[in-house]
Protein backbone atom coordinates (compact mmCIF):
# COMPACT_ATOMS: atom_id res chain seq x y z
CA UNK A 1 0.00 0.00 0.00
CA UNK A 2 2.67 2.44 1.07
CA UNK A 3 3.95 2.42 -3.25
CA UNK A 4 1.90 5.09 -3.14
CA UNK A 5 3.52 7.22 -1.47
CA UNK A 6 6.90 6.93 -3.84
CA UNK A 7 4.57 8.00 -6.94
CA UNK A 8 3.81 11.60 -7.88
CA UNK A 9 -0.06 12.61 -8.01
CA UNK A 10 -1.73 15.84 -8.14
CA UNK A 11 -5.12 17.24 -7.47
CA UNK A 12 -7.41 15.93 -10.34
CA UNK A 13 -8.25 19.06 -12.84
CA UNK A 14 -12.29 18.28 -12.29
CA UNK A 15 -11.80 18.50 -8.24
CA UNK A 16 -13.04 21.05 -6.32
CA UNK A 17 -11.37 21.70 -2.61
CA UNK A 18 -14.15 23.54 -0.20
CA UNK A 19 -12.18 24.64 3.25
CA UNK A 20 -14.18 23.67 5.94
CA UNK A 21 -13.73 23.68 10.35
CA UNK A 22 -13.11 19.59 9.94
CA UNK A 23 -10.59 19.96 6.73
CA UNK A 24 -12.49 20.20 3.29
CA UNK A 25 -15.17 18.74 1.03
CA UNK A 26 -14.09 17.66 -2.43
CA UNK A 27 -16.22 17.71 -5.22
CA UNK A 28 -15.81 16.14 -8.51
CA UNK A 29 -17.68 17.57 -11.39
CA UNK A 30 -17.37 14.62 -13.64
CA UNK A 31 -18.62 12.18 -11.80
CA UNK A 32 -20.52 13.95 -9.21
CA UNK A 33 -18.37 12.73 -6.21
CA UNK A 34 -18.15 14.25 -2.97
CA UNK A 35 -15.68 13.30 -0.48
CA UNK A 36 -15.45 14.79 3.12
CA UNK A 37 -11.33 15.49 3.95
CA UNK A 38 -11.82 15.08 7.46
CA UNK A 39 -7.90 15.93 8.47
CA UNK A 40 -6.91 19.35 7.75
CA UNK A 41 -3.15 17.71 7.59
CA UNK A 42 -4.78 15.79 4.94
CA UNK A 43 -5.79 18.74 3.06
CA UNK A 44 -2.66 19.90 3.25
CA UNK A 45 -0.99 16.79 1.85
CA UNK A 46 -3.52 17.04 -0.76
CA UNK A 47 -2.75 20.67 -1.82
CA UNK A 48 0.41 19.93 -1.63
CA UNK A 49 0.98 16.80 -4.35
CA UNK A 50 1.13 18.71 -7.06
CA UNK A 51 4.39 20.52 -5.95
CA UNK A 52 6.19 17.76 -4.43
CA UNK A 53 7.77 15.12 -6.68
CA UNK A 54 6.03 12.08 -4.42
CA UNK A 55 3.28 11.78 -1.85
CA UNK A 56 5.87 10.75 1.00
CA UNK A 57 7.67 14.47 0.12
CA UNK A 58 3.92 15.75 -0.09
CA UNK A 59 3.70 14.17 3.88
CA UNK A 60 7.11 15.69 4.66
CA UNK A 61 6.28 19.08 4.02
CA UNK A 62 2.60 19.17 5.69
CA UNK A 63 4.98 17.67 9.09
CA UNK A 64 2.47 14.47 9.44
CA UNK A 65 4.30 11.67 11.18
CA UNK A 66 6.39 8.62 9.53
CA UNK A 67 3.97 7.02 12.07
CA UNK A 68 0.67 8.14 10.60
CA UNK A 69 1.88 7.56 6.89
CA UNK A 70 0.31 4.24 6.65
CA UNK A 71 -3.08 6.11 7.25
CA UNK A 72 -2.37 8.51 5.02
CA UNK A 73 -1.40 6.12 2.13
CA UNK A 74 -4.72 4.39 2.83
CA UNK A 75 -6.37 7.68 2.57
CA UNK A 76 -4.72 8.97 -0.55
CA UNK A 77 -5.20 5.26 -2.57
CA UNK A 78 -9.17 6.11 -1.35
CA UNK A 79 -8.83 9.16 -3.04
CA UNK A 80 -6.96 8.10 -5.98
CA UNK A 81 -9.52 5.56 -6.63
CA UNK A 82 -12.81 8.02 -6.45
CA UNK A 83 -10.68 10.29 -9.04
CA UNK A 84 -10.32 12.93 -6.58
CA UNK A 85 -6.72 12.73 -7.49
CA UNK A 86 -4.24 11.11 -9.84
CA UNK A 87 -1.03 10.45 -11.24
CA UNK A 88 0.82 13.36 -12.42
CA UNK A 89 3.59 12.88 -15.69
CA UNK A 90 7.28 13.39 -14.03
CA UNK A 91 8.49 12.73 -17.29
CA UNK A 92 8.50 16.21 -19.12
CA UNK A 93 9.46 18.18 -15.52
CA UNK A 94 12.51 19.80 -15.12
CA UNK A 95 15.35 17.99 -12.59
Amino acid sequence: MTEILDQAWELSPSVALRPEPFGALAYHFGNRRLTFLKRRELVEVVRGLGGAPDARTALERAGVPTAQWGAYARALRGLADADMIRHRDTTGEAP
